[in-house]
């Protein structure tokens, strides 16, 4: 596995990311879970409030999504991340402790949360068991019985009063934490709920819980204890990928800490979800497992908008195919006007012969030969070539149609232009052919290459890398027999498809060859 790439890994196999994986393979995604198997619930003897799997043993419910998973093409393995980062060409990279590295196209981190627990001797040996925290996945099983709550803040009250829908008998630890005021004793009496004062030292534990020791040396019987865990997110993950966690306060309690998230899920970071108790520490496991098939829903629709940009990407590979098919397509693709830039050069200049190399539908060409230019109009297109032809009539304009990459039109001429001659191909050969440009530049004659400097967002792709005019004349290697009349950058609004407007840049360079 050294090295594979991957649509989705999912960091954590718990009932959330297993779900999100099941989701993810389900829709035909290369997706790997990567568990370093120590779920926050393994201690307890079932999973609650789970529809259809109510009192299923964890490490039993985990197997059953792992096979799950599996059985629809998904990989589960064993392992930890120790270090990750986002690719300079998108995604992640991720290394394993096994010295293992992968990429993943998109991520999901299901790692869950820790629980700082109160440092009582008994506490952590029966953590999940008798000691608990959510009365609505372990109420249930102490229903009846008498069950203290440790007090280690005034949210004490709060779950006290909670747990007393569980039983008749239930005892409030002061822990020496808390002060009530007559408010607060009014409503514990009420509701018979009694109160013991006293630092709690620690639990009396034979096979099972049996009560709680104060620091006067009695002790309290108890058949179960409630204690207020702080539990923290495990972020390693995303911290490395710079996701902060933000603490959760309840007034001025602090309960935990999350991964900071916006609803859904997803990250500050392109890409990458968090989802369970590491994003909501209230999320119960039944709820991890639907944040889990939502999130994929989310990751998927991503993958698949990455999926067509790229498809059209790789259509768009600048081959005469790819020309003609663009032109094919619709009766008119370009305004018919001419390039303002083409129209301020060339109004000036005294008419002879023109080269227009990329003409497409004619706009620049057609407007010289109205003014007198005998003009040579160049596309890679035979339907754009024709629809010049169509356009020109009786005007002096004659098409050829060349791929510029393979074969460039004979002569010199008095005007060579190249007005956008760009190619969404990345290794389409610019340069060389500005270079033959301008070697069909007559003694006295003018190149001028008008170019895009930053795309619009409609374009191919924004991201394409452009020349700017200094990198142009400087490509051109130009000798002193040349003149640079124009070497800048100019701004301008373009309007899209769609009527939308961005700012793009013209990157503009006009030589003028000596007689």
């Amino acid at each position: 596995m050294n090295d594979e790439t991957w649509d989705v890994v999912v960091v954590g196999g718990g009932a959330g990311g297993l779900s999100a994986a099941l989701t993810l393979a389900r829709s035909r995604r290369r997706v790997l879970v990567v568990d370093a198997g120590d779920p926050r619930n393994t201690p307890a003897d079932g999973v609650h409030n789970y529809l259809g799997r109510e009192g299923t043993p964890p490490g039993e419910l985990t197997a059953i999504g792992r096979a799950e998973v599996e059985g629809y093409g998904g990989v589960v393995r064993s392992g930890r991340v120790v270090s990750a980062a986002v690719s300079e060409g998108g995604g992640f990279d991720l290394g394993l402790e096994a010295g293992e590295t992968l990429h993943a196209r998109r991520l999901v981190v299901a790692t869950g949360v820790t629980d700082e627990l109160p440092d009582l001797p008994g506490v952590r040996e029966r953590w999940g068991r008798d000691v608990l925290h959510c009365p609505y996945c372990h109420g249930w099983e102490v229903r009846d019985r008498r069950i203290g709550v440790l007090a280690t803040s005034p949210l004490a009250l709060h779950q006290v009063q909670l747990l007393r829908q569980w039983s008749d008998d239930v005892v409030l630890l002061d822990n020496d934490a808390i002060e009530l005021n007559h408010v607060a004793e009014g409503e514990l009496s009420a509701r018979g709920i009694e109160v013991v004062p006293g630092k709690v030292t620690g639990l009396v534990v034979g096979t099972a819980l049996e009560g709680a020791e104060l620091a006067d040396g009695t002790t309290v019987r108890l058949d179960a204890l409630a204690v207020a865990p702080v539990s923290r997110a495990r972020a390693e993950v995303p911290t490395m990928l710079g996701v902060p966690v933000v603490e959760q306060w309840m007034g001025d309690v602090l309960v935990g800490d999350v991964v900071e998230t916006q609803p859904g899920g997803a990250t500050a970071v392109d890409g990458l979800w968090v989802v369970g108790n590491a994003a909501d520490l209230r999320t119960v496991v039944i709820g991890a497992a639907a944040a889990g098939t939502a999130v994929a829903g989310a990751v998927n629709a991503d993958l698949v908008a990455e999926d067509v940009r790229l498809a059209v990407n790789a259509s768009r590979d600048g081959s005469p195919e790819f020309w003609e098919r663009l032109y094919a397509a619709r009766e008119q693709i370009w305004s018919g006007r001419v390039n303002a830039t083409v129209g301020d050069v060339a109004d000036p200049l005294e008419p002879g012969t023109a080269l227009d190399l990329g003409a497409g539908e004619g706009g620049d060409a057609l407007w010289l030969a109205e003014r007198g230019w005998r003009v040579t109009a160049v596309d890679v297109s035979q339907t754009a070539c024709d629809r010049i032809g169509d356009l020109a009539g009786d005007l002096p304009v004659t098409t050829e149609r060349h791929d510029l990459t393979e074969t460039f039109p004979e002569g010199s001429f008095d005007l060579v232009s190249a007005s956008f001659l760009h190619s969404p191909n990345a290794d389409f050969p610019r340069t060389t052919i500005l270079r033959r440009a301008a070697e069909a530049v007559a003694p006295g004659g003018t190149l001028l290459v008008v170019g895009h400097g930053r795309l619009a967002p409609w374009s191919w792709d924004p991201s394409l890398r452009m020349s700017t005019a200094a990198e142009v004349l400087e490509g051109l290697a130009l000798d002193d027999t040349w003149e640079v009349r124009r070497c800048e950058s100019a701004e301008r609004v373009a309007t899209g498809p769609g009527g939308q407007e961005a700012t793009i840049t013209d990157e503009i360079v006009e030589v003028r060859r000596r007689r």
